[in-house]
């Protein structure tokens, strides 16, 4: 059976959704950012706290979320946080449209966008490990994965070129309707979904709840090394993201239309990497993989820092990402899936929720504390020491491979 193996019909629903979404939200890539600044004409400094506050406050919101899904049906979560997020969206053009709206409105979207994001994903993530039998876990990850670097690939261009022919919220609108497709598509899975029970107690949010992800993660040897290296990584990436925008249109000269190009077209790297992760799997074993890609993607930021001018920068950036992104796409599905793997069903939400609003929460404050590193010892310094604190990142993968947690299979469900 090799990567075209069917996982169902239930599946190839949530596959479909989920493509249709994320489409949506690579479409509006910026989105906010491109708005603040053409519409609102906000400066740099309010551009930066929009992304950073949003994220932060969207994670503090999201915190109790996580206990209270664990113990309720998934899909209609997953339903619900999609149509929350199209009448969030769906309200940036209609005041838009009415000359109403300001920078507070969009810092509220962003906020109920990040807190339905964490939900959703964690949601989701509960909602997959009871869909798919184990074995086909890592198939799934991979797919999903696939799915989302050929977004990343194709958004952003026609975002900023239906932003350049429509207007700055056409992209706002596209994303939400991209959610209410998605809300349709999971709501078409159709079928009985058990109410999750909490074993002793009445089902209730209780404080101590808001806790447990953490420490569960915490005090799993397998998960707590996976956790601070993930969440160390992608705060790092993401910090320099706003800082080689700056460095590649402001300092070096390059057009928007460059600096599109030079992180869309790499991302032909991620539907490489996500078909090659299973292939590597069945041949080297999973700890191995995890290790060796999880070193590999380490080594791609530091040379960010060395981009020059013209058609020689543009290439040297796209085959530095290139590489970074293939790691990552081989890196991605597997570390997805070992943590699936690891985590009993009755948590899933809860440690998925955690873990994100950790990572969220990170790299908001990483990405304000970079940006003050920039001002201070410049651009190119910033970028060169994420990209030194990210080649430590591998000390933090496990060294030693560890069975997946046993549990009983699930009857399949799937054709």
């Amino acid at each position: 059976m090799g990567a075209s193996r069917s996982l169902g019909r239930k599946f190839r629903w949530l596959w479909a959704a989920y493509a249709v979404s994320t489409f949506g939200t690579w479409l509006a890539f910026d989105a906010f950012a491109l708005i603040a600044i053409l519409v609102l004409h906000a400066g740099p400094t309010a551009v930066s706290m929009l992304a950073a506050a949003g994220l932060a406050v969207g994670a503090a919101v999201a915190l109790p979320l996580g206990p209270w899904v664990e113990f309720r049906r998934k899909r209609p979560v997953m339903v619900a946080m999609d149509l929350a997020r199209f009448a969030a969206l769906l309200s940036i053009p209609a005041a838009f449209a009415f000359g109403l709206l300001s920078f507070v409105q969009l810092l509220l979207v962003s906020v109920v966008v990040a807190a339905a994001d964490i939900a959703f994903t964690a949601a989701s993530g509960a909602y997959l490990k009871s869909l798919v039998p184990p074995r086909d876990l890592l198939a799934a990850n991979g797919r999903f994965e696939g799915t989302n670097w050929t977004a990343a690939m194709l958004g952003p261009p026609l975002g900023t070129a239906a932003i350049g022919l429509v207007g700055p919220v056409m992209s706002v609108v596209a994303n939400a309707v991209s959610f209410l497709l998605s809300a349709v598509g999971i709501r078409a899975i159709g079928g009985d979904e058990p109410v999750p029970v909490r074993t002793g107690e009445p089902v209730r949010l209780r404080a101590g709840d808001l806790l447990d992800g953490w420490r569960y993660i915490l005090g799993n040897a397998a998960l707590r090394p996976l956790f601070f290296n993930s969440v160390l990584f992608n705060s790092l990436i993401m910090a320099t993201s706003p800082l080689l925008a700056v460095l590649m249109i402001g300092h070096l000269g390059f057009a928007p239309w460059q600096y599109g190009l030079a992180f869309a077209v790499p991302c032909v790297g991620g539907l490489i990497g996500s078909r090659l992760a299973r292939r590597l799997v069945t041949r080297f074993g999973r700890h191995r993989v995890l290790l060796v890609s999880g070193v590999l993607r380490a080594c791609w930021s530091l040379p960010l820092a060395l981009i020059g001018p013209g058609t020689t920068g543009l290439l040297f950036v796209m085959a530095v990402e290139l590489g970074l992104i293939t790691c990552c796409a081989v890196f991605n599905p597997v570390f997805a899936t070992h943590r699936l793997d690891r985590t009993p069903p009755d948590r899933v939400v809860r440690t998925l929720s955690a873990w994100s609003v950790t990572g969220k929460a990170t790299i908001a404050a990483v990405t304000g504390l970079w940006g003050l590193l920039a001002g201070v010892a410049g651009t190119r310094t910033a970028i060169a020491i994420a990209g030194l604190i990210v080649l430590a990142t591998p000390l933090l993968l496990p060294r030693h491979d560890q069975a997946p947690l046993r549990e009983k299979e699930p009857a399949p469900n799937v054709s």
